[in-house]
């Protein structure tokens, strides 16, 4: 009798398990891969913005969806192999949340949709000419571009940079986006009569050594919003502070780690807009193709009070000037 009962209660565990992940059943009526490129604060808000929307939208109209969440830890090199499981098992849709993810899915499928989101610059990305801001293929999304020569404006006014200052321009030259970032800023800072130098690295094994130099030779540092940078604002953070150099950061989780002050866009709520637009996809049909990429119309200024304490910066004068304190 006691085996019997031992029994039971083991078949009523499995079944409670299975019954607590739609992976045992299969029986969501959409399966969605999400694929990041990193694990840090601004891809994780946006996968997490995506996966809260869509689910909600589809519980709108009584369905439900799998998420087959797959991170590359910051490899390049592993998005294609992610990518490709995806396509392997004809998921109804991908989120691709980063550059090189969105370059990787693009190559593997033109029949899955596939929506990005952390994607600065599309037609860059896609190495699409005169991008009109539709791709016009299996492709669309959202983009994470803050305006750069705001940012850079920014910069120069709350340092009181002029033509004896320098800035260092650090960015991982393996992302595309980041190149174009860089190349914004610095046109408008060399118009304005800024000097500026351009430090980039290959990945982060050079980092330290090519971060160290800039703050060596810099009066302040501008980096974009890059994956690698992101994901080692403690490297940057320690070079810079050593030498008492600041920051300005292309997006909040970025400037959390390392920098003074940020013009910045919400990627939880980009990652949001992005679920609404694979909603819009899956129950209603609509074509990927037809869909523009999409923008957070309202980034925000904000800064970190620990670094522009250290710094010496006026944080009284940032808040006049429309500045918010990170939250830590």
């Amino acid at each position: 009798m006691k085996k019997i009962l031992s029994l039971v209660m083991a078949v009523l565990l499995v079944c409670g398990i299975c019954l607590s992940f739609t992976s045992c059943g299969d029986t969501a009526d959409f399966t969605v891969g999400v694929a990041q490129l990193a694990p840090h604060v601004a891809l994780d808000a946006a996968s997490q913005g995506f996966m809260d929307a869509l689910e909600a939208e589809l519980a709108k109209e009584g369905k439900t969806v799998k998420f087959v969440e797959q991170n590359a830890g910051g490899e390049i090199s592993a998005c294609p192999s992610i990518i490709g499981s995806f396509v392997a098992n004809d998921y109804d849709l991908i989120l691709a949340n980063a550059t090189p993810v969105l370059q990787a899915a693009k190559s593997a499928t033109s029949t899955i949709p596939i929506l990005g989101t952390s994607v600065t610059e599309y037609g860059v990305a896609l190495g699409i000419e005169n991008f009109s801001g539709t791709v016009g293929t299996n492709v669309s999304g959202t983009s994470d571009l803050a305006p750069l020569t705001e940012q850079a404006q920014m910069m120069i006014d709350t340092l009181s940079l002029d033509g004896s200052d320098k800035v260092g321009l650090l960015y991982c030259s393996s992302e595309d986006n980041s190149t174009y970032q860089v190349a914004v800023v610095k046109k408008y800072l060399t118009d304005n009569n800024i000097p500026c130098k351009e430090f980039s690295f290959a990945d982060s094994n050079d980092l330290t050594a090519v971060v160290t130099n800039a703050a060596s030779e810099c009066t302040a540092i501008y980096v974009p919003t890059d994956n690698t940078v992101a994901d080692n604002t403690g490297i940057i953070k320690n070079a810079c502070m050593a030498k008492k150099v600041p920051v300005f950061a292309g997006e909040e989780g970025i400037c959390s780690g390392c920098g003074y002050a940020t013009l910045s866009i919400d990627y939880y709520n980009l990652g949001k807009k992005t679920g609404e637009m694979a909603a819009e996809i899956l129950l209603n049909k609509k074509h990927v193709e037809d869909m523009p990429i999409a923008y957070d119309a309202n980034p925000t200024k904000k800064y970190n009070k620990e670094i522009c304490d250290a710094l010496n910066i006026d944080t009284a004068a940032l808040e006049a000037a429309g500045y918010v304190a990170i939250s830590k």
